[in-house]
């Protein structure tokens, strides 16, 4: 991805942000150029991966493959104690997919904030092979459980959640209008804790096309 468009990319989502009344912690609006005047009473923020977070899966196709991600808080195993959970404000646009992915260790509620309608698709995996099984399996949503079988559709409307467990694949997009979507979980490793379906990256190459008006969660060692 170009900078270029991840910054532009930012501002759209600051705007839906504002539009959908949620509000970003300041350092959110830092530029790399304050990022470099923050002392080690920032360090949190940095080692922990907070912040800006917009990737294409290394897929080069954001509008049909992508998403717009803030991180708000987190763990991390440098920290003791540390925090145990993590949450997460994202935006799907509408018919953005996320691949099909599973988390080995993460277990999150995904929930819809407002907007459209999040459509989510559903399989168990084998802890072992780490395929797709076409075995039932029971979720729940906002509490209540639910059956499912594999490759199951759900769709969330505004105010609805569903709880992951590892090993679940799942894949989800927006419809009828963009989604700004809750995640709150145990903690988040993105660099350790995705499986996808299909060999991805989880973060883009960057294309330094521009000077970065924004950092990205893993920018702030390279100002």
């Amino acid at each position: 991805m170009k900078r270029s468009e991840i910054d532009r990319y930012i501002d759209v989502a600051i705007d839906f942000f504002r539009k959908n009344a949620f509000y970003l912690p300041s350092w959110a609006f830092f530029s790399p150029a304050e990022w470099k005047t923050k002392g080690t009473e920032y360090d949190e923020i940095r080692l922990a991966g907070l912040g800006w977070d917009i990737t294409d899966f290394g897929k080069q196709r954001f509008s049909e493959e992508g998403l717009i991600l803030f991180t708000i808080r987190n763990g991390y195993p440098a920290r003791t104690p540390s925090k145990t959970y993590c949450e997460k404000i994202m935006i799907a646009g509408e018919n953005q997919v996320t691949p099909t992915h599973f988390h080995w260790k993460k277990m999150e509620d995904i929930i819809n904030r407002g907007g459209g309608d999040l459509y989510l698709q559903l399989w168990k995996a084998d802890r072992l092979t780490e395929e797709m099984t076409d075995l039932p399996f029971s979720m729940k949503i906002d509490g209540v459980e639910h059956t499912f079988h594999a490759g199951d559709i759900v769709r969330l409307k505004p105010g609805e959640s569903i709880c992951f467990e590892p090993y679940f694949y799942h894949k989800f997009w927006a419809e009828r209008a963009p989604v700004l979507i809750g995640e709150v979980s145990t903690v988040n490793d993105d660099t350790n804790d995705n499986r996808f379906l299909e060999s991805l990256g989880r973060f883009p190459e960057i294309i330094e096309d521009a000077p970065p008006r924004y950092c990205l969660c893993n920018d702030y060692f390279c100002t």
